[in-house]
């Protein structure tokens, strides 16, 4: 075999030179695209979930200074002359028995250092002879993420017909007919500046689907 000349090793050198720089070009740009598709299909991902704070479209929102929160078309914002003067907000839920829904937001209506103070707070709203369920540690959406907060569940069976029989939270009745069912949800914690809230959901069962009260839920924010 001839011993290659100086000209022909350096155009050798030169090739395989060309062919390195060129291969790494390729890896590079595949790298590039890889990590491109991988932050679209995470992007993607993470858009079908809904997040905590989600207003529904179609959705209305009582909105107070420290808590707002999402309701169904069906409900019916109350103005500041209907509601009760322990609520900050409310919404009803109607049909031609009377009122067999609403959401209500109060606020500051106990003193409590902790979310658990401020859910038992809240629970000396529900009516005596309910089946109380135990808090459930949840998270809500907060100024700076996600804030800790209380779930509690309740049921009760109306006793008395007419919105004077102390159903719903204290001065905002349901109406239902006597033997009723009736379900319900508090979700109480402190605010950003450490004063309790409670936003309940009563509804007669059957008249509010699940899906409704997780959207409800889901869509709660503190201030």
């Amino acid at each position: 075999m001839r011993a290659m000349t100086g000209k022909n090793a350096e155009n050798s050198r030169n090739a395989t030179s060309r062919d390195r720089t060129a291969g790494a070009a390729v890896r590079t740009g595949y790298a590039t695209a890889s990590a491109a598709l991988a932050t679209l299909l995470l992007a993607a991902g993470c858009g079908s979930e809904a997040s905590s704070g989600t207003v529904p479209d179609g959705w209305g929102t009582l909105k107070t200074p420290a808590v707002t929160v999402a309701h169904p078309p069906a409900f019916k914002a109350q103005g500041a002359s209907e509601r009760s003067k322990y609520n900050a907000a409310a919404a009803t839920l109607d049909d031609e028995s009377g009122t067999v829904g609403m959401i209500t937001v109060q606020l500051d209506f106990t003193d409590a250092d902790s979310v658990e103070e401020a859910a038992i707070g809240a629970e000396a709203g529900v009516a005596l002879g309910s089946t109380l369920g135990k808090q459930e540690e949840i998270t809500v959406s907060g100024p700076d993420g996600d804030e800790e907060a209380r779930q509690v569940n309740f049921e009760f069976t109306q006793k008395d017909s007419g919105a004077g029989s102390g159903a719903g939270t204290p001065g905002g009745t349901l109406d239902p007919k006597a033997g009723t069912r009736v379900a319900g949800v508090i979700v109480a914690g402190l605010d950003a500046g450490d004063r309790t809230y409670a936003v309940r959901i009563d509804a007669v069962k059957g008249k509010l689907s699940k899906s409704d009260l997780t959207k409800i839920i889901e869509s709660i924010t503190v201030k």
